[in-house]
């Protein structure tokens, strides 16, 4: 085992060894003219980091789920976000596109790159995953002992800078900080080609090209802590404007080439934040003392509440700031499909090693999404989620196509209130730490949700109706998955048959939307559609009339588009249709499985059927703790009489 140790510390030592450089400003010279993309500047290297890994450009036209969320809008994914960040693909968008315009040298470059959204929304986590790629990109070339690890090119002289620009195909902007300026007068006496360049890297504990600033106290706000501070135990050797005496420390001069982050940014005083000003449009900042401005090439990001930004904005003497912001919204996750991806992400990377029954964390994820809805007039709450989750809804009678746009319209400002992803973590975390068997299932987990809301301090109106998502609302959508659940663990050959019901359906609705006949393949003769079938099945969805015909029409017509695109048709494909199925099964079993899920004492035949149920259960994910609380649950809850 210490051989393994041994290699892997002398493979990595080598490796640093290798990726490390140390010359001359005319070695590096020549490295730049083989790859002008080691003089980059901050942005387009965030721009590259961010955009390597690879792009997947949506097409929503193939994906009627994605084309009912987001119409046709061209939907980009990064795949550098793809493992981290789920349901707000239009804020990742919005950033990538800063970090593309900013590269282009355009006025982004020049802006503060600043996320704004409700608690637990992602603001941070986005921030921390531009500083993880910083620190795990390849080291930058800088000038030996500068203190702000400035760009090499910095040395050269305005007056040939055309010139080398031409030789190198890179444009160089900035200026050398006032110590390297110093040190190139006295110790290399202007023999800039001589300076000394060095390879560096990026870390946030060591404050190299990456600083942080937390909010600091209105009363012990010091500019220091931005712009570095003045040496006073040099102040007898040296004149207050010499370069000796300052010392390039602040966060500016640890973040220059790479990122200055401010967190809840405007809890500091305004006055406090005036380095901002320059360090954005001027690209300099102040030096301390009485030395001169100094160049800056860093990403200024910036992240707070929606309160703080609303109450920084109405001050119309924050006029010159706010011009110098590029705001971007970081809502909560409105998709469901997306957010139980989100507790899935987070309970990988805990030590939780108990068993999570199926539609648990689902059942989570719902009461995250319907607090932070608006109620609609057009739609039950429920439903509205159904709709913002991309899932088709069928047309009733009467009942005009509910469209997600006007949804949306409705709502108005939607996402930036309710419930928090760190609040049904703390509950999911409470259920699995109190759990006796090792295993939570969804009615410990709803009720560890109540307790949860109950001890939260919020006003009564809110509380109620959180209460009652948890009590009413969600607990008759999971009677009616846990009903599905077992329905389907009960019919032997559950899948064939439905299938075979999906199938049947399909020719006579074609039949009926072609004003055709059916052949029947043992006897030959021509039948027509069969419309009480067709009724028998619509009528699980509520669909009769005009409504159940017009039906018909959409489930055929979306049939032929899987065709012309080649996807795969099977009973799932066509969601109001599979849920009518769902529900033919479910009402043809649904006295015989109350009966034998109730019985305490079963005859042989009830204990064969039971037994081969709960199996299936088990094979569906169910361990045997959470398949006997389900059922027992299901006895006492579903059929009541």
């Amino acid at each position: 085992m210490s051989d393994d140790f041994n290699r892997l510390i002398k493979e990595d030592r080598e490796r640093r060894k290798h990726e490390s450089f140390r010359g001359t400003f005319l070695d590096y010279l020549n490295i730049v003219k083989e790859n002008k993309d080691v003089a980059m500047l901050a942005h387009e290297r965030m721009y590259r980091l961010i955009t390597e890994p690879g792009t997947e450009v949506v097409k929503t036209e193939d994906d009627p789920r994605l084309r009912r969320i987001y119409g046709h809008d061209i939907i980009k994914r990064y795949r550098f976000f793809a493992d981290d960040f789920f349901g707000i693909d239009k804020t990742i968008m919005e950033i990538v596109r800063y970090f593309h315009s900013a590269a282009m040298r355009g006025e982004e470059s020049r802006q503060v790159l600043y996320l704004v959204g409700p608690v637990g929304s992602g603001k941070s986590s986005i921030m921390e995953s531009l500083k993880r790629a910083l620190e795990n990109s390849p080291p930058i070339y800088a000038l030996e002992g500068c203190p702000m690890r400035e760009e090499p090119l910095h040395l050269l002289p305005k007056h040939l800078r055309p010139e080398f620009e031409r030789i190198l195909g890179v444009k160089i902007e900035g200026d050398l900080c006032p110590i390297c300026r110093y040190r190139l007068i006295n110790e290399y006496k202007g023999e800039y080609e001589k300076f000394g360049v060095v390879t560096v890297d990026f870390s946030v504990r060591s404050r190299k090209g990456i600083a942080v600033v937390p909010p600091v106290d209105p009363n012990n706000q010091d500019t220091s802590v931005l712009i570095g501070s003045v040496d006073i135990s040099k102040m007898d050797l040296y004149p207050e404007d010499d370069p000796r005496v300052l010392t390039l420390n602040g966060a500016f001069n640890a973040g220059n080439r790479g990122i200055v982050e401010f967190i809840e940014i405007f809890k500091n005083d305004v006055e406090y934040l005036h380095t901002i000003i320059t360090a954005t449009q001027e690209k300099s900042i102040p030096s301390p003392g009485k030395g001169p401005m100094i160049y800056f090439d860093g990403i200024i990001l910036a992240h707070s509440n929606e309160a703080e930004w609303n109450k920084f904005k109405s001050d119309n003497t924050n006029e010159a700031i706010l011009d110098r912001i590029v705001k971007i919204e970081v809502p909560y996750c409105l998709e469901l499909d997306q957010e139980v991806k989100i507790y899935r992400k987070i309970l990988r990377q805990s030590k939780f090693d108990a068993h999570i029954a199926p539609h648990t964390i689902e059942v989570a994820s719902m009461f995250a999404i319907l607090s932070r809805l608006n109620p609609s007039n057009k739609v039950d709450i429920m439903t509205k989620m159904r709709i913002y989750n991309g899932e088709e809804i069928v047309q009733k009678d009467a009942q005009p196509r509910i469209d997600i746009q006007e949804l949306r319209e409705e709502a108005g400002k939607e996402g930036f209130k309710g419930i928090s992803t760190r609040f049904i973590m703390k509950a999911i975390d409470n259920a699995l730490s109190e759990s006796p068997h090792n295993c939570i299932n969804p009615i410990i987990v709803m009720e560890s949700l109540i307790k949860s809301v109950k001890a939260t301090d919020m006003p009564d109106d809110e509380k109620q109706k959180l209460l009652g998502y948890l009590k009413d609302t969600i607990k008759k959508e999971y009677h009616r998955i846990l009903e599905k659940e077992i329905t389907r663990a009960f019919i032997h050959g559950y899948r064939e048959q439905a299938e075979t019901l999906f199938n049947n359906y399909l020719d006579h609705a074609e039949a009926f939307v072609n004003k055709t006949k059916l052949k029947d393949k043992n006897t030959g003769e021509e039948l027509e559609p069969d419309e009480k079938f067709m009724e028998s099945i619509e009528a699980q969805i509520g669909l009769t009339g005009n409504a159940a015909k017009g039906f018909r029409h959409d489930v055929t017509s979306y049939m032929f588009s899987l065709l012309r695109n080649k996807k795969k048709i099977d009973y799932e494909s066509y969601e109001p249709l599979r849920e009518a199925i769902e529900k033919k099964l479910t009402a043809s079993v649904r006295e015989i499985s109350r009966v034998i899920t109730s019985a305490r004492v079963r005859d042989e035949e009830q204990k064969r059927k039971y037994d081969a149920m709960v199996e299936e259960m088990k094979r569906n994910g169910y361990c045997d703790h959470c398949c006997n609380v389900v059922l027992k649950y299901a006895a006492n809850n579903l059929w009541r009489d």
